[in-house]
């Protein structure tokens, strides 16, 4: 073999990284930087950083909870074209969908990944304040302030995007993750202890309602081989993620007590599939994400279950059954009044 060969030979494996997080303390209860230390000393947890994808989509969705916005409030589903400078650009989806050019909830918009939903929303607001969401739920890598944030084309790595995902299970706080608890001398003495910083990043109500978003994404729309290839039926929320050429896949997954990210692709970018359909991160990482959940599951010494629930707030009143509307309104206007 030529050393060509072997370069052509490594090339040709995927690379993946995953980090589990427990939401309410930060601990970080597992950590893959990648397929085998021995051969691939990289860390994709923490040092690697990839465009993200649509799993970025859920910061705009939050920032429209947080403003005023409800699941159910319907918006049109068709392009929005932004002028920028001399030149205009007009994001697209990435393939027709079941309701082009129709009014269609936020619910809908986030389980299905729609960019001219994302496009629209984008518009109501601005880059900045997404932004601004995403470093108060723990956010740090440079992320440039254009309208296509919401297609996640900034590098964020796996550690930060679950830490953020984290603040949906913890009722808006978020809990920065920490590797280490406590250091004790050889006759274990605790020297010293450590907790996670915390903050609060959103409101109670704004982060049950992204966790009710996110569900829909299992039950009905992207992530749904969470629930038909692997059987889990209980409270799950995720998002997948496919990046241009389909060269990154993501699946972020949340339960109430165990939030979890994956990402999977190759060393270099221009390393892809050819098509949406192997290429696309319900395919390439949600698997791992699944077979992991379903393993613990399966251990009984675990504080994970899947009886846990995502705990309503108290006093919450906001309507996540869209269907009652659908038959008891007749028009959009009477529709939105609801919300607003």
């Amino acid at each position: 073999m030529t050393p060509l060969d072997s370069l052509l030979y490594y090339k040709n494996y995927l690379r993946a990284g995953f980090v589990s997080i427990d939401p309410h303390n930060g601990y970080i209860k597992a950590y893959v930087g990648g397929p085998n230390f021995r051969h691939f000393k990289y860390d994709h947890v923490t040092q690697g950083r990839r465009q993200v994808g649509s799993t970025i989509k859920p910061f705009l969705y939050t920032l429209a909870m947080q403003e005023g916005y409800a699941p159910c409030h319907k918006v049109p589903n068709v392009p929005s074209t932004f002028i920028l400078n001399d030149t205009t650009w007009t994001p697209k989806n990435s393939g027709p969908t079941t309701h082009d050019g129709q009014m269609v909830t936020l619910k809908w918009g986030l389980a299905n990944s729609v960019n001219y939903i994302s496009a629209w929303l984008i518009k109501q607001f601005n880059p900045v304040s997404v932004i601004d969401v995403m470093r108060k739920m723990g956010i740090t890598s440079r992320i440039a302030a254009v309208p296509s944030i919401f297609l996640g084309t900034s590098d964020i790595s796996l550690y930060e995007m679950t830490s953020a995902y984290s603040t949906f299970s913890n009722k808006g706080v978020h809990a920065k993750p920490i590797f280490v608890t406590r250091i004790e001398d050889k006759n274990g003495t605790v020297l010293t202890r450590f907790t996670s910083t915390k903050n609060e990043a959103i409101s109670e109500q704004t982060a049950y309602l992204m966790a009710a978003l996110l569900q829909c994404v299992v039950k009905e729309g992207s992530g749904g081989r969470v629930r038909w290839i692997y059987e889990l039926y209980n409270e799950i929320g995720g998002k997948t993620g496919t990046t241009q050429n389909q060269s990154d896949g993501w699946f972020m997954g949340i339960t109430p007590n165990l939030v979890s990210g994956v990402w999977v692709g190759g060393e270099d970018r221009s390393i892809h599939f050819k098509g949406i359909g192997l290429g696309q991160g319900a395919n390439m990482a949600l698997p791992i994400w699944a077979i992991y959940m379903r393993k613990v599951y399966a251990d009984s010494t675990l504080t994970v279950t899947t009886d846990d629930k995502f705990e309503e707030p108290l006093n919450f009143s906001v309507e996540l059954d869209c269907g009652k509307y659908e038959d008891n309104h007749t028009n959009q206007e009477d529709f939105n009044n609801d919300f607003f």
